[in-house]
């Protein structure tokens, strides 16, 4: 199960990794799209864009459906929801380290001010 999970994960952020692939999600967001229409901002051919598209496919971030010779892509989130809670774990992880080092820095600025005073 862990193993299976690193894995979504490894392809999820590979995916995430190509600002062609995250303009391409963007796009999905609002509405489906045939393959040519997520490739028309780049000025990339088919066949590139298609690479673009099956990488998101692989990572599990789009869902493509055949119509006759289209091509139709749509976004599907529940992979970014697992890539948000991993990243969530680690925003909470280092919120903890952070405030405890501010309240450490704080300590001592107090600490140093009565020792200051005291002179």
């Amino acid at each position: 199960m862990v193993e299976q999970q690193t894995i979504v994960l490894d392809r999820v952020f590979h995916a995430l990794a190509d600002p062609t692939r995250r303009a391409m999600l963007k796009r999905l967001a609002s509405g489906e799209r045939r393959i040519g229409e997520l490739a028309s901002p780049f000025s990339m051919s088919l066949a590139a864009a298609s690479k673009h598209v099956r990488v998101l496919e692989q990572a599990g971030l789009i869902r493509r459906r055949v119509e006759g010779r289209a091509h139709l892509c749509r976004l599907n989130p529940d992979p970014l929801a697992a890539a948000d809670e991993w990243l969530h774990f680690y925003e909470r992880f280092w919120g903890q380290r952070l405030d405890a080092l501010e309240e450490a820095l704080n300590a001592e600025d107090g600490s140093e001010g009565d020792h200051h005073d005291g002179r």
